[in-house]
């Protein structure tokens, strides 16, 4: 079955990025000119996914203004058309929405799109992060599909290479049958110690489930902080013997996260280093601004102290 549905969540509250956030969604910060939350929606309808369900939560209201077709509000100007590619003003792409009222996890989350799914296979993809290329929406989600497709698992997920010093920040995949860039998985492991981590393979925000998830999630215990974690759904599968399988980013695909300030930053710098109009005199600036600071021993947190 071709898999034509995507939910992206995006109720999570973004702590970590206060306070810019506690007036806006983290997922509507802007990526060059683009709010995060639209690139993500451009990447899955590049990758054939034409109905699109969007969790959304307290305060999360400027998410739904966003994709509102609401003449007024400048996607109905000829002007502005280029700035809504493959989204908005198209009869066959159906955004929808629904609140998570309590931010309780992801799993919990993903479990409010039960009846938008029905009994057909679907994608999430993370409302806060963007997976992109030198052509801006990558194929992953698509490669994965038919992953999906071949092998007619309980899952296909998307993983890539970290330091081993920041595994305790994701979920972490132990391969089974070796590590090429398509792997059956044997375990998942949420924010494991350096010590107990089973590779350096973390899930990064791109998925595809049967609906089969929705009967985990819903006898999924909650964890420490008393939410209920997709992470631990999977595990669970696992363990009754169904078949999970990952995928590895491709070599030219990169995450780019709106989770913390400086990983927010590097992203926007990225996107609006490529914009065809300003993206050459940004460069130029920022050269300017670089040659101009005075040299110091001291350096930023690079991504291996993330």
């Amino acid at each position: 079955m071709r898999i034509r549905k995507v939910v992206i969540p995006a109720a999570g509250l973004g702590t970590r990025l206060y306070p810019i956030t506690k007036s806006q969604p983290k997922e509507m910060l802007p990526l060059g000119r683009k709010p995060a939350i639209q690139l993500v929606a451009e990447e899955a309808v590049s990758n054939g996914l034409h109905q699109i369900l969007l969790i959304t939560g307290y305060h999360k209201r400027a998410i739904e203004d966003h994709f509102d077709m609401a003449a007024g509000n400048g996607q109905d100007s000829a002007e502005n058309a280029h700035l809504f590619p493959g989204i908005l003003g198209r009869e066959d792409i159906d955004i929808f929405f629904v609140r998570q009222s309590h931010p309780d996890g992801l799993g919990d989350a993903i479990t409010h799109a039960k009846t938008f799914v029905g009994d057909e296979p679907f994608a999430i993809a993370l409302g806060d992060a963007v997976i992109a290329n030198q052509s801006h929406c990558a194929d992953l989600l698509s490669r994965m599909a038919e992953v999906f497709a071949k092998k007619e698992p309980a899952g296909v997920v998307a993983v890539r290479e970290v330091p081993i010093e920041l595994v305790g920040s994701y979920g972490v995949v132990n391969p089974s049958n070796g590590e090429g860039q398509v792997f059956r998985i044997s375990d998942i492991v949420e924010k494991p110690s350096r010590d107990a981590a089973p590779s350096n393979l973390a899930v990064t925000a791109r998925y595809i489930f049967s609906p089969q998830v929705f009967s985990y999630l819903a006898h999924t215990p909650r964890d420490a902080s008393n939410e209920v974690q997709l992470t631990d759904a999977m595990r669970l599968m696992l363990q009754d013997g169904h078949e999970i399988w990952a995928m590895k980013l491709a070599p030219e695909e990169i995450r780019y996260d709106v989770g913390n300030f400086y990983e927010y930053a590097k992203a926007f710098i990225t996107m609006a280093l490529a914009d065809p109009d300003e993206g050459s005199a940004l460069c130029a600036y920022i050269r300017e601004l670089v040659d101009s600071r005075p040299s110091s021993s001291s350096t930023g947190p690079g991504e291996d102290q993330r």
